[in-house]
């Protein structure tokens, strides 16, 4: 086997970007402090066709030369929007049809090997900071939470290793093209 050059791989231009159908998917990043998860959700996010990245209370928004260390330019290609409150981003995709799952260990989560996705629905899904998760707030306004199964010592993933997880999971049920 040879490795492929990055000339080899097809992939789009930002143009084309912005111009393909997007997964019927937003990411809702609730009060992430690090620089570094922040570019990491906007590459994986690029990578599987996100339509759009909330950046919610303490989130950074771009431009910044540390996100862009991880983001590598998908800062550029995956649109974003900034709200002071992830519970008015809540609010917003819910009156836009979506359906608003937090990623977050709860009674009642929905483990991800058994979560069921509509192709005919958009989601969205929330995030949480990096030592508190997701605020029960916020949690509350979801519909439902969902969890990665986790067999070890640990009880949490870095939170832009569960966005790429879980980012993998929708691409796989909800992807048509």
């Amino acid at each position: 086997m040879r490795k492929l050059s990055i000339t080899e791989l097809p992939r789009l231009t930002v143009d084309e970007f912005k111009k393909a159908e997007k997964l019927p998917l937003v990411v809702v990043l609730d009060e992430v402090r690090s620089l570094h998860n922040i570019g990491s959700v906007f590459r994986t996010s690029d990578a599987f066709l996100v339509d759009c990245i909330y950046l919610c209370g303490i989130t950074a928004t771009p431009p910044h030369p540390e996100m862009h260390k991880t983001a590598l330019g998908a800062e550029d290609t995956v649109e974003w929007k900034y709200r002071e409150n992830t519970l008015d981003a809540v609010r917003e995709l819910h009156d836009q049809g979506f359906t608003v799952l937090a990623i977050e260990q709860v009674e009642g989560s929905t483990m991800l090997d058994k979560l069921e996705l509509n192709a005919g629905k958009k989601y969205a899904i929330v995030m949480g900071n990096e030592v508190k998760g997701v605020q029960q707030d916020v949690v509350n306004a979801c519909d439902g939470c969902v969890e990665i199964p986790q067999y070890g010592t640990k009880h949490s993933l870095n939170v832009s290793v569960t966005t790429g997880i879980i980012l993998w999971e929708f691409a796989h049920k909800l992807m048509k093209f």
